[in-house]
């Protein structure tokens, strides 16, 4: 049976970056994928990112993204509970079985909040239909974050995403400049390198990792 899936992005690209492989092997397996991007108010560098999220959607096999237009790199400025509210509202909508946030001990503040305000909204209320509550790491977020922002990244769960790779490299290149090139943690090369080390790390040839924050079985 299809499940539906939430993935919650601070911003565009990092739901690529961190769950691409995965979100395409969700859609592969006829689960139906929503991403929810909380940051970026559509104008600007954000009005191609949209765009592109739209691109890298359609390349993984997920529903269109949707938007939470907080502003950008100030949420520490919005209170919390406008974000946990369209958090709330989306989970309320695609009552999702399974969902994705990012780490909460990434360095930038939007991943931050991102994670306080999923924690918030998540909360296991009777009637939730959410099983499975999974962190992932982001590049150039979650390597780059020094001791004392938060927990460090321990992953739990490996998804195997060999025959996934390709698609998530592609939805990466699909956001164009936001991308770096090598040796920049947030490159294409970087994320194949990242997928071979996760995969090594539990025999296979490419896999993405996830720390498991709640599960009911």
């Amino acid at each position: 049976m299809a499940r539906s899936v939430l993935v919650i992005a601070p911003h565009g690209l990092d739901e690529a970056l961190g769950c691409g492989g995965t979100i395409a092997r969700h859609a592969d397996e006829s689960d139906v994928v929503h991403v929810l991007v909380l940051f970026g108010d559509g104008t600007g560098r954000d009005t191609a990112r949209r765009v592109n999220a739209g691109k890298a959607a359609r390349i993984l096999g997920a529903q269109a993204p949707r938007f939470g237009g907080f502003p950008e790199n100030r949420s520490d400025t919005v209170p919390l509970l406008e974000i946990v509210g369209a958090v709330e509202r989306a989970i309320g909508e695609v009552r999702p079985e399974i969902v994705y946030v990012s780490h909460g001990g990434n360095l930038n503040v939007d991943h931050q909040t991102s994670f306080r305000a999923a924690a918030t909204a998540l909360r296991p209320a009777p009637g939730s239909p959410v099983h499975a509550i999974l962190a992932y790491e982001i590049l150039s977020s979650t390597d780059w974050a020094p001791p004392g922002i938060g927990e460090p990244f321990v992953p739990n769960r490996f998804v195997e995403i060999t025959g996934q790779l390709e698609r998530k490299l592609r939805a990466l290149e699909a956001y164009g400049d936001e991308m770096r090139p090598a040796p920049h943690s947030r490159s294409v090369e970087g994320a194949r390198r990242l997928a071979a080390l996760r995969g090594q790390t539990v025999g296979v040839p490419a896999a993405e990792c996830f720390g498991v924050l709640r599960e009911v079985i």
